[in-house]
């Protein structure tokens, strides 16, 4: 654990990169695209804003976890053009990190996942973790409380996965076939060494697999490891990393420097050159992601780039909690 010193050392680094670095260069264009581009307003669910619209069936659903998160479900048992008694084998949709179920209808219903599969004839069930603007709930605490966020990608697969399916599996009574993107295929990797899961899931679909990160070339990530961005935060008691709040901002306003990261592009400056992303809906995308998620479920991925236990895929490690 960092001294006093250290730690002091820590605040001042990142309060200058954070606020004082820009000052010449003005900010990155990812930084105005989302400072340009206010979340969709209003109260309603996802089925609400997405699905009802496009005269899909929705409903919303909610489920609690062991551990007292409520975590919102959207499901869509058809297409719109199917009857309602023709409902098919269910399946599961679970978002990446900074994302939440609205991720599989944000483009149009035939590019979509989630519209394709219900017009496909699958029963669909979507999956939003905790911390995502669909499922900010709590038996106890509050989105400002320390502890609501006291959570990584462990807990999304021990404690979310477990009882968003669960409740899938007994609403259908039929095992459940799982597609997961991202984040979400490491928790899928995660939940399935536990016993009670597997006997719900008939099959996994991974895209994007993620379980260690040490290949990892995309030079935004890097350099966020690089400036151990994850520990600083957790240092200055930063415990939720929301983008479009003003620290999110600041913060890829600094890792967007143009010297060290150009995010002209910021998918492409993450993930490598894309050659299907549509630039047109750059703005409804903001409308909807990124979303929040907590500072440790950052700090927990990131363990897997460090040089101590790189190619690992392990439960978080509270000895590299903070800079030694």
């Amino acid at each position: 654990m960092a001294g006093p010193g250290g730690v002091l050392a820590l605040i001042l680094l990142i309060v200058s990169c954070f606020y004082c670095c820009r000052g010449v260069s003005g900010a990155s264009p990812a930084a105005d695209a989302l400072r340009r581009v206010a979340p969709r307003a209003g109260s309603g669910g996802l089925c609400e804003q997405l699905l009802l619209p496009l005269v899909y069936p929705c409903t919303e659903h909610t489920v609690e976890t062991k551990d007292g998160f409520l975590l919102s479900l959207q499901h869509i048992p058809h297409g719109k053009n199917k009857a309602a008694d023709s409902t098919g084998p269910p399946v599961f949709l679970q978002h990446g990190l900074f994302q939440g179920g609205d991720t599989w209808f944000i483009n149009s219903a035939e590019q979509s996942l989630g519209y394709i599969l219900a017009d496909n004839g699958f029963d669909v069930w979507i999956g939003n973790v905790r911390g995502t603007r669909w499922s900010k709930g709590h038996s106890t605490f509050s989105v400002h409380d320390k502890l609501f966020w006291d959570w990584s990608w462990q807990e999304l697969a021990e404690y979310d996965l477990l009882a968003m399916l669960g409740y899938v599996y007994t609403v259908t009574k039929s095992k459940i076939s799982y597609v997961g993107h991202s984040q979400g295929t490491i928790m899928g990797l995660a939940a399935l060494t536990m016993p009670e899961i597997v006997k719900m899931v008939s099959s996994a679909a991974l895209l994007c697999p993620i379980s260690y990160l040490d290949h990892v070339s995309a030079i935004f990530v890097l350099r966020a490891v690089g400036m151990h961005l994850d520990q600083m935060l957790l240092t200055m008691g930063i415990h939720q990393l929301n983008f479009r709040s003003d620290m999110g901002v600041q913060i890829v306003d600094s890792l967007c420097d143009g010297e060290h990261v150009d995010c002209n592009n910021l998918l492409s400056a993450i993930t490598g050159e894309n050659c299907c992303f549509n630039t047109s809906r750059i703005d409804f995308y903001l409308e909807y992601e990124p979303h929040p998620s907590s500072t440790k479920n950052l700090h927990h991925l990131f363990q897997s780039m460090f040089l101590l236990i790189h190619d690992s895929f392990r439960q978080y490690d509270l000895k590299h909690y903070f800079i030694n």
